[in-house]
């Protein structure tokens, strides 16, 4: 069975082929152009930022509010009874610190 198509399909056919040819080309263009590589790796970065700061948000969010729960009763009252020594414990660490920085003066 042989290929008989007349020499106008042939010649439809190239220029179907060329046309394709040139819409690939077009885009291999496009894709290499530096302007749209440093695109990509500036939208792949941001990404990338975007992600790892919300991932660091909820990491922190958590955390405070797990802090938070532990000094915050439930109806928004402070829970006094963890409060109080952690207080003075803060105020009795900024105590020695200011005496130690005293001394070495």
């Amino acid at each position: 069975m042989s290929d008989a198509r007349s020499p106008a399909q042939i010649e439809a056919d190239i220029i179907s082929r060329r046309e394709k040819l040139a819409v690939v080309l077009d885009e291999i263009g496009v894709r290499v152009h530096p302007k749209t590589i440093i695109g990509d790796a500036k939208a792949k970065a941001a990404q990338s930022v975007d992600r790892t700061a919300g991932r660091a948000f909820v990491a922190v969010n958590r955390s405070v509010s797990g802090v938070r729960g532990q000094f915050v009763a439930e109806d928004g009252s402070p829970r006094l009874e963890r409060v109080i020594p952690v207080a003075l414990l803060v105020v009795g660490v900024v105590g020695l610190l200011t005496l130690s920085s005293r001394r070495d003066r």
